[in-house]
């Protein structure tokens, strides 16, 4: 007979236990998921992997403090997926000019990597955007306008209540179309120095999206 595999809700009240065999089941959930999330915004596959790496212990490292959305912990691992990408972005930029100046053999990208790079990656003016706001917006603007998230379901995940991050997201609209279209002129407060909290999604802000409640079919 074929075992009955455990609900997320049973293996994430299991991991805040302690039960690392069920954080372990939780990793294979999730990992691909945040990963293409995390590669959509650095185009590098090992920092993609290392900001994946990341998420998750922050994941652990938080687990009395994370809320769920429909039993899912998912929510959380992208906003702090976020939060870690746009932290390497600005950590590995200063590196770039002089790794970029040293000689180096020709490479030829696997099938791996040129199916990677076929991913939709996030316009540089949208994570410009994102880099100017702080972390709440931040949050709601990756689960509501970029993951197809209710604003309920985001309230949920950000410790809000459904009023107030609706709220937010009316502000966010506005100031996001500010941005998006003279990306740098407005400014917001600074990024935080690690990440706090976190089917195919779209990749950039449209301007039917920003003008809609957004939420998953």
């Amino acid at each position: 007979m074929d075992s009955i595999e455990p609900g997320e809700a049973e293996l994430w009240s299991r991991g805040v236990t302690g039960d690392s065999e069920a954080f372990g089941l939780l990793f294979d959930r999730h990992k691909n998921r945040v990963f293409r999330h995390a590669y959509r915004q650095l185009l590098d596959r090992h920092d993609a992997e290392d900001v994946t790496g990341t998420a998750f212990l922050e994941l652990w490292r938080r687990r009395e403090s994370v809320r769920l959305v429909d039993g899912s912990a998912l929510p959380w691992l992208l906003v702090a997926t976020t939060n870690a990408a746009l932290n390497t972005r600005r950590t590995t930029r200063r590196y770039r000019s002089l790794l970029g100046r040293l000689p180096r053999a020709d490479d030829h990208p696997s099938a791996e990597q040129e199916a990677l790079e076929r991913t939709d990656a996030l316009p540089p003016e949208l994570q410009t955007a994102l880099r100017q706001l702080d972390h709440t917006d931040r949050g709601l603007v990756v689960l509501v306008l970029l993951e197809g998230y209710s604003p309920a379901e985001a309230a949920e995940a950000l410790h809000l209540s459904p009023g107030t991050a609706r709220t937010r997201l009316s502000r966010l609209r506005a100031r996001l179309r500010v941005l998006l279209d003279r990306p740098g002129e407005a400014s917001g407060p600074p990024e935080p120095t690690a990440p706090d909290e976190p089917a195919s999604a779209p990749t950039a802000l449209h301007d039917d999206t920003l003008a809609s409640e957004g939420g998953r079919a």
